[in-house]
């Protein structure tokens, strides 16, 4: 009798136990982790030495801008060679000594060496930042090997595993409450941009997507607290988040947050 009695009591303190914890879980919100809203790495197509780096490490870059290039000294040749040939084939075709046939063949010839010599430029395809050079200048490399990575980390996202229950009420737009660790004075805000439309059925959770402003360039990778707001403390104006934001950076740099 007394053993089914502490087992009981066992029981009844584990109950209580799991309560409470899922109840500070609550309040205290859901860990998720930051990761780059853009993230590229670029590698060469085809084979072969690298003569140029014109990046380094934590440089900031713009779209289309020449990352690194391989040496083009034998693709160039190629490509001028067939674009005397395009020239004498269509000066010989107006004179009728060429069929239009291998004009076109040669005109083809010549964007085809284009292309090549195109593809043996990495330009980045997003504004972002380098976060890692897999190369040096006289390196031999293979064709798809790592050659570089470009993240944006402004603005951050988030994949926060919701509930199912309460992911359910939950709709691109609305906004989040963002806590950064050692940020504890201030919160930010970020927003919904996407809720998955399939479920994990293991877990019973739904991936919902926050973008949150990063002005002050933290790194993603950080483990973060996620708080949704309900339908009655969503802003009413979509400028709050940014206001709030700016807010928070004005005041770390006047050194009072």
């Amino acid at each position: 009798m007394k053993t089914v009695m502490i087992l009981s009591c066992c029981v009844a303190i584990s109950l209580l136990a799991s309560i409470a914890l899922a109840q500070t879980g609550s309040e205290e919100g859901i860990t998720a982790i930051t990761v780059p809203s853009a993230d590229v790495t670029l590698s060469f197509v085809q084979p072969g030495i690298i003569s140029t780096v014109l990046i380094k490490d934590g440089d900031k870059v713009k779209a289309d801008q020449l990352l690194i290039q391989q040496d083009l000294e034998a693709a160039e040749a190629s490509l001028a060679q067939k674009k005397v040939d395009l020239k004498r084939l269509e000066w010989a075709a107006g004179r009728g000594s060429a069929t239009d046939l291998e004009v076109e063949h040669a005109r083809l010839d010549v964007k085809m060496s284009q292309i090549i010599v195109d593809r043996m430029c990495l330009k980045s395809p997003i504004a972002g930042t380098i976060d890692k050079i897999e190369v040096e200048v006289g390196e031999a490399i293979d064709g798809l090997a790592d050659v570089v990575r470009v993240v944006k980390t402004d603005p951050l996202w988030i994949d926060v595993p919701v509930p199912l229950s309460q992911g359910r009420t939950l709709k691109p737009g609305q906004v989040a409450e963002v806590k950064f660790p050692g940020f504890e004075k201030d919160i930010s805000q970020g927003k919904i941009i996407y809720v998955s439309t399939v479920a994990d059925a293991a877990s019973s959770t739904l991936r919902v997507r926050i973008e949150v402003p990063n002005k002050l360039n933290r790194p993603a990778g950080e483990h973060v607290r996620i708080t949704f707001l309900s339908p009655e403390e969503q802003p009413a104006d979509s400028n709050i988040i940014k206001r709030k934001n700016v807010r928070i950076l004005d005041s770390i740099e006047r050194g009072s947050y």
